[in-house]
């Protein structure tokens, strides 16, 4: 549709506009960012009034390192949730945040120590906190702009820090609450512990990895058992180092078990002739097997009844060893137990209470924890200096491999004859998410909350306890996707008290003082002081938490009020995870910007925050306020790389936002998360960012299209929809049920689904077949209702599109609109979604113009044909007649200008039958195509070859264009 002489070229309203077909965007997208910040978007968002406020609580990134692909995802996840929200009519906010205290800090400063040849216990600790303070404002500031390069809108200036005086002060009065609402105490147990970082850790910063360990089957001798007396009970384990731990054994009471002995041993055999040995029935093959023992070579005896346990004692392996001091003489406890099964191992479970909770709360029940409790493994992963045999053996090496304890306890029990059978089994185990070496459960002292003793708060909200309430609250939130709810919910029924202390040095301190000579049990243990709680929060907010460090301190908050020599200062810090978990409180609770209830109206992070802040931000809150700090908890998955592969720098595979920034641009990688289903596990890589490269393109000549088409739409050209053609009309629906999609999607924060539907309707709807159709209106026709009429869709379509894509492609619909509006305050992040009326909804319209693109697609399959075959070039070289055999549709295309629709010069559509021949598609009944070529001649203005053309005073363009020159 191009003139074929200069003068009439110059006559068609040809698409008029200066933005570019290549975006350019790594170059440009700063310079929307300097404009943003100048005119104060965010602020000016702030302004609008009568909104309800909604506000997204930023689970806090830590402040440590350059940002990877998976805070690009989560970030900009966040960012549509915040922007769509925004741009649907709330007041929509969104407080950044870090993450500040913790280990990993800790160990780049020690790192640096020990370059300089400085010892950490030997620097003043508030010396060694300001220098983990300086270090995470550093990074702070770092990750800070890289956020913002993709495009994240935010409170940048004023974020919320968890180092921050006033959040210290927080935490503190919210662990405080603990102290004084009686869920706080001290116990000893099993708790997992990193040899390598010395500090106890939570479930949450624990990951499992495949581990290789030693597994061993130990014998350990029957005393007082009457006609057992002299036979054997087999263990097996696969960790070692507890056995000079062990105090018992267990067995099931409603096991079946038998008595076996050796007849006759290979070489190399730990077994002897004559042997007998306890085992569970379904294990013995197994066992005997794993002690080289074949079949024949050992026989079943008898059954034995677990009634024959009771009365028994069993002998330590190292029992009577030389050298040992006595150390294992004592006789071990043997009894019945819930946890044992059959299904592994021997029927029988070594228990090492001070390694093994399941151990340690069986005999905790007992009320026998004193006589079976050993302190055999330091801090380090060593065991005791005077433990005989095993002293300054490490479980771990400083590198985090395997230590020489597991086989210093192997050589040994082979040389007492302890040994039956060993090997080895690689299982998942354990291991710590900051260093990535394995962990040990190990007895230590630690503060814990106890969430299934009833909270003495006064609050009665869904339940009494920690764990009730948790549980209740779960079912008052909104998950997405919802198996986020089943995946917490059985975290929460199953966990243990939560272990809040750690023994590090950066952090918030657990504001707490012990009673001199009581016991840890006694309800004098703890100070519950509400005036020395008050003394510690209002230095917390002048110092920070370095209040508690500074010299004096103990004397400063308890002078005056309590017998300051009467107590012990405790000096352990917070878990992390209780920092993060007390965010709600300082940011929502606390800021101006927050809420008026303290609720988030989303928390959106990774699914591995069902064990992390997902769970201590609940446990937290419900804690102290009696209610979850979240309405909706939205989740995504990993980023793996294009074959499914989790990223890993020794693989080389993984993809760095800052290099597809500067590739691409951040408008790519924000198309490609919208493309993505977020919650599940999502993949990236080079040549899928290319098709996430190619679909921008498709979108951004959409909008080209349009601003050059209405580069000259004055308001005097529109058209109210009831005077609009049915195509116009048809638009107008169409937009009307997108309106819903778009609007239902994002309250759904359905990303994926949004996008799917606005590019399918840009790409397909418009692209290929509004636009297509209305080309030659709008370049062609003078001043008519037809045209007026598609000028004021593109400007609905315009308004409309540039809207819906804003959350999305922040930067390139900001292009978009500054080539329209270039106003110097001008912006679409400062307007809404617009309303869409409901009078545009027309179903019957929309299911005649689905038979109509049906006969369409018929029609041009058709011409296609005869272009491929060189019969013509274009489209509008044809005048074929349709053949319809339904009499409404028929009607339709008769009332319609059917040759415009199907961009042809001329067309017939009748009801006579077509002839044999004619051509079909086998989707679209009744409809029929008999080509044949457009009679007359072709207008020199809009190529149309018609019969009138040469009949009017410009002989060479037909009578439409005519009257259009005219």
């Amino acid at each position: 549709m191009c003139a074929d002489t200069p003068e009439y070229k110059q006559t068609l309203n040809l698409p008029k506009t200066d933005f570019p077909m290549r975006a350019g965007l790594p170059k440009r997208e700063p310079e929307w960012l300097t404009r943003w910040a100048d005119i104060g978007v965010y602020d000016r968002l702030r302004e609008k009034g009568g909104r309800k406020p909604f506000t997204l609580h930023d689970g806090p990134p830590y402040a440590n390192g350059h940002l990877h692909i998976g805070h690009a995802l989560n970030k900009t996840i966040k960012d549509m949730i915040v922007r769509s929200h925004q741009m649907m009519g709330f007041d929509a906010r969104y407080i950044p945040g870090w993450d500040c205290h913790g280990l990993p800090i800790e160990w780049k400063i020690e790192e640096q120590y020990r370059k300089k040849g400085k010892n950490k216990d030997a620097v003043p600790i508030n010396e060694f906190r300001g220098e983990c303070r300086k270090f995470a404002a550093g990074w702070v500031d770092i990750q800070r702009e890289e956020f913002k390069r993709l495009g994240i809108t935010g409170n940048w200036e004023n974020p919320y820090l968890t180092m921050d005086f006033h959040a210290e002060r927080v935490i503190a009065e919210e662990f405080m609450k603990f102290l004084m609402n009686g869920t706080l105490y001290q116990g000893s147990k099993p708790v997992m512990w990193s040899p390598m970082e010395q500090t106890a850790l939570a479930e949450a910063e624990v990951e499992y990895h495949d581990k290789d360990s030693f597994t061993i089957w130990v014998k350990f001798d029957v005393v007082g058992g009457g006609e057992l007396e002299g036979a054997k009970v087999v263990i097996w384990t696969t960790t070692p180092w507890t056995m000079p731990s062990n105090k018992a054994v267990v067995y099931g009471a409603g096991m079946s078990y038998g008595l076996y002995e050796v007849t006759e041993t290979p070489d190399e055999c730990w077994a002897s002739v004559g042997d007998r040995y306890l085992l569970a029935d379904n294990q013995a093959a197994d066992v005997f097997g794993r002690a080289r023992l074949e079949d024949g070579q050992w026989t079943r005896v008898r059954d034995v009844d677990v009634a024959e346990f009771e009365g028994v004692s069993l002998k330590h392996p190292l029992h009577g060893a030389e050298g040992g001091n006595g150390e294992w003489d004592d006789l071990r406890d043997f009894r019945a137990a819930e946890f044992v099964t059959d299904t592994e191992g021997t029927g029988f479970v070594h228990c090492a209470p001070s390694h093994g909770m399941e151990e340690y709360e069986l005999y905790r029940d007992l009320n026998m924890l004193s006589q079976v409790i050993t302190y055999n493994v330091k801090d380090d992963g060593g065991f005791r200096d005077d433990l005989p045999f095993f002293g300054g053996k490490y479980i771990l090496s400083r590198k985090g491999g395997e230590g020489d304890a597991n086989k210093a306890v192997i050589d040994k029990l082979v040389e007492v004859g302890g040994l039956l059978a060993r090997g080895k089994i690689k299982h998942s185990y354990p291991h710590s998410w900051r260093s990535k070496a394995p962990v040990i459960y190990r007895n230590t002292p630690q503060w814990f909350a106890a969430i299934d003793k009833p909270v003495g708060d006064g609050l009665d909200m869904h339940g009494t306890t920690i764990r009730e309430r948790a549980l209740t609250e779960i079912d008052n939130v909104n998950w997405t996707p919802k198996a986020g709810r089943n995946r917490l919910h059985s975290m929460m029924e199953a966990r243990p008290d939560w272990v809040l202390s750690r023994q590090r040095a950066w952090g918030v301190p657990l504001t707490c003082f012990t009673k001199k000579g009581a016991l840890p049990t006694a309800d004098d243990f703890l100070l519950r002081n509400a005036d020395v709680n008050a003394r510690i929060a209002e230095a917390f907010e002048v110092e920070g938490a370095d209040a508690w460090y500074a010299e004096g301190a103990k004397e400063r908050f308890l002078g005056g009020l309590v017998d300051v020599d009467g107590y012990e200062q405790v000096t352990d810090i917070l878990d992390v995870w209780f920092d993060s978990g007390s965010t709600h409180a300082f940011t929502l609770r606390d800021r101006e910007d927050g809420t008026e209830d303290g609720i988030a109206d989303v928390y959106m992070e990774g699914t591995d925050q069902h064990r992390g802040w997902f769970h201590s931000s609940l446990l937290q809150s419900v804690g102290t306020t009696g209610r979850a700090p979240y309405r909706n908890v939205v989740t995504h998955g990993f980023t793996l790389d294009s074959k499914g592969l989790k990223m890993s720098k020794s693989i080389g595979n993984t993809i760095v936002p800052e290099e597809v920034v500067k590739q691409y641009g951040a408008d790519i990688l924000r198309l490609w998360v919208a493309q993505t289903d977020y919650t599940a596990d999502q993949r990236i890589g080079p040549e899928i960012l290319k098709g996430v490269a190619d679909s921008y393109r498709r979108l951004r000549n959409t909008m080209r299209y349009m601003l050059g088409s209405l580069n000259d739409f004055t308001e005097s050209d529109r058209v109210d929809p009831a005077d609009m053609p049915e195509l116009e009309q048809w638009v107008l629906h169409r937009l009307s049920e997108l309106d819903e999609v778009v609007r239902t999607g994002y309250a759904a924060f359905d990303f994926q689904r949004v996008f799917s539907a606005v590019f399918t309707f840009a790409t397909v709807d418009l692209s290929a077949f509004y636009f297509d159709v209305r080309k030659d209106a709008l370049y062609c026709d003078g001043d008519t209702v037809q045209r007026r009429a598609a000028l004021t869709v593109l400007d609905i379509l315009f308004h409309r599109l540039t809207a819906w894509l804003a959350p999305v492609l922040v930067f390139t619909m900001e292009e978009v609109w500054l080539e329209r509006y270039p106003g110097a305050d001008s912006s679409v992040h400062l307007t809404d979604m617009p309303e869409t009326p409901e009078g545009w909804r027309n179903e019957a319209l929309a299911q005649k113009w689905s038979g109509i693109r049906s006969a369409r697609r018929v029609v041009t399959a058709a011409l296609e044909v005869q272009r491929t075959e060189k019969v013509i070039g274009a489209s509008l070289e044809a005048g074929p007649t349709v053949f319809v055999a339904d009499d409404a549709l028929r009607a339709a295309l008769q009332a319609e200008r059917f040759d415009d629709i199907c961009i042809t010069s001329s067309i017939e559509v009748t009801d006579g039958a077509a002839p044999e021949g004619a051509f079909t598609l086998p989707d679209v009944d009744g409809v029929s195509v008999v080509f044949a070529k457009a009679e007359g001649q072709k207008c020199a203005r809009c190529w149309k070859v018609l019969p009138d053309v040469g009949s009017f005073t410009h002989e060479a363009v037909c009578g439409r264009c005519s009257d259009a020159l005219s």
